[in-house]
């Protein structure tokens, strides 16, 4: 009963009306003093972090004593959108003293181009550290889908060896040569995996909005289009846009570059960014376009709804995706995603766990549509 009352007092932040009667404290009290400097004017909370960067990295600091890791990135979060501390995070105490995560490395990226040269060394730290760690997570599991996937797009009738067959295929294609009283099947015909190749056999176009609302589908972008630029079997361009188009294809060797090449913000035409990407397309048959945007399109619309047509009748793999995030259901514009679904284009949210296995069934030609009611709901 009295950790109940401990919980509530906390949640409630005190006061005549919060009615627990609980008087936090040693860590409680301390804790309850960081909660009450970030929530001050709720539940009659009182104090605030005021316009100290000294004393904002204190708190950083102890919110990092009292609390999980995922309890202070949401601190971090309502502390910069409600006390307008995103300017503080061009001082490199602050930056060192902060839990570095997705959305953080968003807000640093929009400040880009303000950032003093005394911050920027420290803001490529944080942005390196959750770029390495989304690396760790990400990248084998990519490799593996993708690799796998295009072993069984390339099939053969002679493999060279039994890891190499195909047995479920092999066994349908034999049906015909079942022997009853032998209960036996004679396989005339084996279907298995070609080996794998080190030509490019498939061409990827990630085409990024970089608009304000797609911070962290940006980051994540980042980081899968270095992935993919490091398999040989496959050819990866990295196109970021808002009214202006920019092309970082030569930069995905390094996915820090890459964030720092963005430029978050701004307006929105993705009329133009789909015919820049429509460009660097050779091998339409063999080529995947992802659109990632919210499809608010500042642009020509129509040009580039009958862009995109023109990409599906070539016969280009084309997806959008509204997010690639773990930020929930996104807001975007729903008459043109309605317009895409129309001419056979899938748009839909996707988080960065289920992005390897996405491209996985893109390159196997599966219906995206389907994919999507069984792996996202």
């Amino acid at each position: 009963m009295d950790d109940r009352l401990r919980r509530w007092r906390l949640v409630l932040g005190g006061g005549d009306a919060d009615g627990t009667g609980f008087a936090p404290q040693g860590a409680d009290a301390r804790m309850d003093e960081a909660l009450a400097a970030l929530y001050e004017g709720e539940q009659d909370r009182t104090g605030g972090l005021g316009a100290s960067a000294p004393r904002v990295a204190r708190w950083l600091g102890d919110i990092r004593s009292y609390f999980p890791s995922t309890v202070v990135q949401v601190m971090q979060r309502d502390a910069i959108e409600r006390l307008n501390l995103t300017r503080l995070l061009l001082e490199p105490e602050m930056l060192e003293a902060v839990e570095p995560d997705v959305h953080l490395v968003g807000t640093l990226l929009s400040l880009n181009r303000v950032m003093p040269d005394e911050s920027r060394e420290s803001a490529r730290a944080v942005v390196r550290k959750v770029v390495g760690e989304l690396q760790r997570r990400l990248t084998e599991r990519t490799r593996s889908a993708i690799a796998g996937a295009l072993d069984r797009t390339a099939r053969t009738h002679r493999p060279k060896r039994a890891a190499d067959i195909d047995w479920d295929r092999t066994i349908r294609v034999n049906l015909r040569h079942y022997l009853p009283d032998r209960r036996t099947l004679v396989p005339s015909t084996l279907v298995g995996y070609a080996r794998r190749q080190s030509a490019v056999r498939r061409e990827v176009v990630l085409c990024v909005d970089q608009s304000g609302s797609m911070a962290a589908s940006v980051v994540y972008s980042g980081v899968f289009g270095a992935v993919l630029a490091s398999m040989r079997s496959l050819k990866t361009s990295l196109v970021v846009f808002d009214t202006a188009v920019v092309d970082l294809t030569d930069q995905l060797h390094d996915p820090v570059e890459v964030l720092f090449g963005t430029q978050l913000g701004g307006g929105t035409d993705i009329n133009r960014a789909v015919a820049y990407s429509h460009e660097l397309i050779t091998r339409p048959r063999d080529s995947i376009f992802i659109l990632i945007s919210d499809l608010f399109e500042g642009g020509v619309r129509q040009d580039m709804l009958r862009r995109i047509s023109a990409m599906t009748q070539a016969g280009v793999q084309v997806i959008v995706l509204l997010a690639l995030s773990d930020e929930g259901a996104p807001f975007y514009d729903h008459d043109n995603a309605a317009a895409l679904a129309a001419l056979g284009v899938p748009a839909f949210a996707c988080t960065p766990d289920a992005f390897p296995d996405l491209m996985a069934a893109a390159i196997q030609r599966q219906d995206l549509t389907q994919w999507k009611e069984r792996h996202l709901g």
